[in-house]
C-alpha cells in the first residue's frame, strides 16, 4: 500500500494498481432497490437514486472511484452505466430480472451479496457505503468475510414507518434487527437531518457513531428562471396561482390530503393542482395514481388538476419556477429532496413537520409546516402563501439563498469524503498499531466509535 502525502498529513487512500484508475481509490455505494442509472419518477425510483447518484458522481470529481451497485430490473438494461470516467453503476443479477416489490425483494439480497463479492474479488473496495436497510444487510454480510469499513444511510427507517401501519408485513421484525444492527456495529451512519439522528438514538439504539451530513441538491440544475419564461414553456397560464406536488405515488406520500386541502380552496378560479411524477398504471404506483384521479374527480377539480406525469431532471426545474408553492403532505420523510429542489428554484414549500423537513424548511422564512394528514391546515397554509404575494417574493428569495449556502451536492461530498478518509485511516492505524486480525471486526469498531467521537 502506498500512502500520498498531502498539506503535511499523510493520506491513506492507496493507489489502485487497474491501470485505468491511478492515484484513485476504489469504494462501493451500494443501493439494492435505488437504481442511480434509472428514471427517476418510475416505479421506486426517488430521492434514493437521486442521493447515491449525485453522491457517486461529486465523489468522483473529489478524486474517489465510484462503482454504485444496484440490482438489475430488466434483462435489456445495460449492465455497466459509465456515469463519468470515474464513477458508474453496475447491476448486479439477484433473482429475477424483473421489478419486485421491496416488500419482496429481501429473499434475493443473499445472491446480491454473491455477485457483489464478485466485484470485490476483482477490485478491493476497503470502504462500502450502504443505502436502505437492505443494502445495510449486505454490507454486514460482507464484512463478515472481508476488511471492510463501513458506513450506511437509512433513507427510511421501519422504526417510524410501522407506528403509522395497523399491520406489520412478515419483514418488519427483520428489517428492524438490521435497522439495529447497522447502527451498532458499522463504522458511522450519516443522518442526514438532527431530527434523524434523534429518531436514531430514541428508536433504534443508544449505540454506534451517528454523524449528520445533509442531503443536496444540483443548484447549477436547481435554480431561479423567469416565472413567465416557465408557464410559457409549459403551457400555463401566467394569472394562474400554482399548487406543485413532485414525487412518487404512494399513500405516505400524503397526496390525498393535497387533493383535499385544494377542495376547500376550489372556490379560487386561478388555483390550479399540478402533480409530477408516476408510472406505469400496471405498477403498485400506477394503482395509487389511479386511486388519486378518482379522488380529484370525486371532488370536481378535474378541470383544476393537471397530472403532468413523469418529468426529467432537465425539466423540473422549470416547474418549480412555474409554481407559487411546493407542498409536500409527505407523512414521514427523512430528509426531503423535493424541497430543497423547490427551495432552489425560489419556490416556498408548504410541508408536513415531520422528519428531516423539519431542518431543511425554516418556517416563516423559506416556507410552512404543518401538521401531517391535516387537510384543514394545508390548506390554510397554501391559501396564506398565494394571498400575500409580497411576503411570498420575500420566503422566494431566503428559500433559494438557504440552499445555495447549505445544500450543494459538492459540500455534501466533500463531509462525506472527509469521513471516508478518516475512517480509513483509523482502520489502518488500528491495525498498525494493534494487530487485529483483518476479518475480525467487533473490536475494529468498538475502536473506531470512540476514535470518530473523539475527532468530530
Amino acid at each position: 500500500m502506498v500512502f500520498l502525502k498531502e498539506n503535511g498529513a499523510f493520506n491513506p487512500a492507496p493507489y489502485v494498481t487497474r491501470p485505468t484508475m491511478p492515484n484513485r481509490q476504489a469504494i462501493a455505494l451500494i443501493s439494492e432497490h435505488g437504481d442511480p442509472a434509472a428514471d427517476i419518477g418510475k416505479e421506486e425510483a426517488g430521492g434514493q437514486n437521486v442521493y447515491v447518484r449525485q453522491v457517486g458522481e461529486s465523489l468522483a470529481k473529489l478524486g474517489w472511484q465510484v462503482d454504485m451497485f444496484t440490482r438489475k430490473t430488466r434483462e435489456d438494461d445495460e449492465t455497466i452505466v459509465q456515469h463519468s470516467p470515474h464513477c458508474r453503476t453496475i447491476r448486479l443479477i439477484a433473482g429475477p430480472q424483473e421489478f419486485v416489490p421491496r416488500d419482496r425483494l429481501f429473499e434475493f439480497m443473499p445472491a446480491f451479496v454473491e455477485a457483489f463479492q464478485t466485484y470485490q474479488a476483482k477490485y478491493h473496495y476497503p470502504l462500502i457505503h450502504t443505502n436502505y436497510w437492505m443494502s445495510a444487510w449486505v454490507g454486514l454480510e460482507v464484512k463478515k468475510t472481508h476488511n471492510v469499513q463501513l458506513i450506511h444511510t437509512y433513507h427510511s427507517l421501519g422504526a417510524i414507518k410501522y407506528q403509522a401501519v395497523p399491520n406489520r408485513p412478515p419483514i418488519a421484525s427483520t428489517r428492524l434487527d438490521v435497522e439495529q444492527q447497522i447502527l451498532e456495529q458499522s463504522n458511522c451512519i450519516v443522518a442526514t437531518s438532527p431530527q434523524e439522528q434523534e429518531a436514531l438514538r430514541t428508536l433504534v439504539s443508544h449505540l454506534g457513531h451517528i454523524e449528520v451530513i445533509p442531503c443536496g441538491t444540483d443548484i447549477e440544475n436547481f435554480q431561479a428562471i423567469p416565472k413567465s419564461e416557465a408557464r410559457s414553456q409549459l403551457g400555463f397560464k401566467p394569472d394562474e396561482q400554482i399548487a406543485l406536488y413532485v414525487g412518487r405515488f404512494d399513500p405516505r406520500k400524503g397526496i390525498e390530503t393535497l387533493v383535499r386541502a385544494c377542495a376547500q380552496l376550489k372556490e379560487n378560479p386561478d388555483l390550479r393542482l399540478v402533480i409530477v411524477g408516476g408510472s406505469d398504471p400496471t405498477q403498485p404506483d400506477g394503482q395509487e395514481r389511479l386511486r388519486i384521479a378518482a379522488i380529484v374527480e370525486g371532488l370536481g377539480l378535474s378541470e383544476q388538476t393537471t397530472f403532468s406525469g413523469r418529468v426529467g431532471h432537465d425539466r423540473l426545474p422549470l416547474y418549480y419556477t412555474a409554481a407559487d408553492v411546493c407542498v409536500i403532505p409527505s407523512h414521514y420523510e427523512p430528509f426531503g429532496l423535493v424541497a430543497i429542489e423547490a427551495m432552489a428554484c425560489g419556490t416556498p414549500v408548504v410541508a408536513s413537520a415531520v422528519g428531516g423537513l423539519k431542518f431543511s424548511i425554516v418556517p416563516e422564512e423559506t416556507g410552512l409546516l404543518v401538521s401531517p394528514q391535516n387537510v384543514g391546515a394545508f390548506a390554510d397554509a397554501i391559501e396564506r402563501i398565494l394571498s400575500d404575494e409580497l411576503w411570498a417574493k420575500k420566503l422566494k428569495k431566503q428559500a433559494s439563498e438557504r440552499v445555495q449556502r447549505n445544500f450543494s451536492w459538492s459540500g455534501v461530498a466533500a463531509q462525506l469524503s472527509d469521513l471516508y478518509r478518516r475512517v480509513l485511516a483509523q482502520s489502518i492505524a488500528h491495525e498498525m498499531l494493534v494487530g487485529e486480525r483483518p476479518t475480525d471486526p467487533a473490536p475494529t469498531m468498538t475502536l473506531h466509535t470512540k476514535t470518530l467521537t473523539q475527532v468530530s
